[in-house]
């Protein structure tokens, strides 16, 4: 298992700071790439203000279309996206 170590990720032109094993670098990265595509995508329809609600939005939908994956899954994957389900929560959970 790989060290971890504080990784620094951007979203919305803040920097988060979040611990992650150094071999999981690249992954989180594209994670925080499309969460940030994504908060600028609600950011940008103009129908919702501040920071916390985009997240929660964003959070939102993220859960729907995991929860649409989870009920086309078999039950083996399940728990590579509830890890990642929880990796997401733990980003969001830090500002």
């Amino acid at each position: 298992m790989s060290e971890v170590s504080t990784a620094y990720v951007h979203i919305l032109e803040k920097e988060y700071q979040v611990a992650c094993p150094h071999d999981e670098r690249p992954a989180l990265n594209r994670a925080a790439a499309e969460l940030d595509k994504r908060m600028r995508a609600i950011k940008s329809s103009g129908t919702i203000v501040g920071l916390e609600r985009i997240a929660v939005m964003t959070a939102l939908n993220l859960c729907h279309e995991l929860q649409k994956v989870q009920r086309n899954t078999p039950p083996d994957d399940t728990e590579a996206l509830e890890r990642i389900a929880k990796k997401l929560d733990e980003a969001l959970g830090k500002e």
